[in-house]
């Protein structure tokens, strides 16, 4: 009998799921076994949507964003009779492992449905937010970015045609990683994110002076977690005389062509996964540390709080502080 595996995609969606997939699909033959698609995540888990996978289904997905398999979020799956149904929806296939492609929430159920039913699976890390703690690196992250570049440059052309202030407002939850690293990379004249309280009011005199010299637009990146784009706006007209314009990029961040790194990422990551699960490895997540994969527990991962890097703060803060603002 050929081992059996399945994989799922939990939570958003990221550009990169659909070069996972395919990956799953090539690599799963390659290593003797038969691969399963579950559509619509833990829904379809609970719904039996599990559905023999082959190389036509993988065909030409690897330049599309999103996800060919669907995903969602199940409250139903938190409920011991539905994860129940699950297990017994698998188990009737024969289906023994499972790649999950999400976040915490989503390990944190499998590590409950693993204890309770014996489905081993490997976890892999897809959110743009990049705010899983114990990778450096998620699934997604690197196309989410480059669609903000590509956003703020087209932006920038407009502002400096027009004298305005344009603030422009990135997602990311919680985490501050997708508006920082799109600040310093693309040049902005400031950036606020929760990781680094600062007071608005602080960088009146350095822009006013700058302005005095010669600026003529302004480029503000701002992270949907702080819930303050339209008074940053407001205070650029109100206390520097800038029009001010607010771009909420919302989830056009979560779609496009894979970039190459994220078709790369997701190849390598599929494959340490099923490797793994076919060494023996039965509740971990892959994780990715200073350019090497690594597998760590759930406990690593769920539950200690997502830092960001030091060293990216560092650089922020010697970007984007009042202190360090340029006369």
């Amino acid at each position: 009998m050929k081992p059996k595996i399945a994989i799922l995609c939990s939570g958003g969606d990221v550009s990169g799921m659909n070069p996972a997939l395919k990956r799953f699909v090539e690599y799963a033959y390659a290593k003797g076994m038969e691969p399963y698609f579950i559509h619509r995540g833990f829904e379809g888990l609970i719904d039996n949507k599990i559905i023999p996978a082959s190389y036509t289904d993988v065909a030409g997905i690897i330049t599309r964003g999103g996800t060919k398999i669907g995903s969602a979020r199940s409250v139903r799956f938190k409920d011991p009779a539905y994860r129940s149904l699950a297990a017994n929806n698998l188990k009737r296939l024969g289906i023994t492992m499972l790649i999950v492609l999400g976040g915490d929430g989503s390990f944190r159920g499998m590590e409950r449905f693993y204890a309770e039913h014996g489905i081993s699976f490997c976890g892999i890390p897809s959110t743009i937010d990049n705010d899983i703690n114990g990778t450096d690196y998620c699934l997604g992250v690197d196309t989410a970015l480059n669609v903000i570049k590509n956003s703020i440059d087209d932006i920038r052309d407009t502002a400096s045609s027009f004298r305005r202030a344009f603030i422009i407002e990135t997602m990311g939850r919680n985490c501050g990683y997708l508006a920082l690293v799109s600040a310093i990379t693309s040049g902005a004249e400031l950036c606020l994110i929760p990781e680094v309280p600062v007071n608005i009011d602080d960088y009146k005199g350095c822009f006013q002076s700058q302005i005095a010299k010669g600026r003529d637009y302004f480029i503000t990146i701002v992270s949907e977690a702080l819930q303050n784009s339209e008074e940053i706006a407001q205070w650029f007209e109100k206390e520097l005389g800038f029009e001010s314009r607010v771009n909420v990029l919302g989830h056009t961040q979560r779609g496009g062509n894979p970039s190459v790194y994220d078709r790369l990422m997701a190849y390598k990551f599929v494959t340490y996964a099923i490797d793994a699960l076919l060494a023996g490895k039965t509740h971990s997540v892959i994780c990715y540390n200073k350019s090497h994969f690594n597998f760590k527990t759930i406990d690593e991962v769920a539950l200690h709080p997502y830092h960001l890097d030091e060293e990216l703060l560092i650089l922020g803060r010697e970007q984007f502080l009042p202190s360090h603002c340029q006369m």
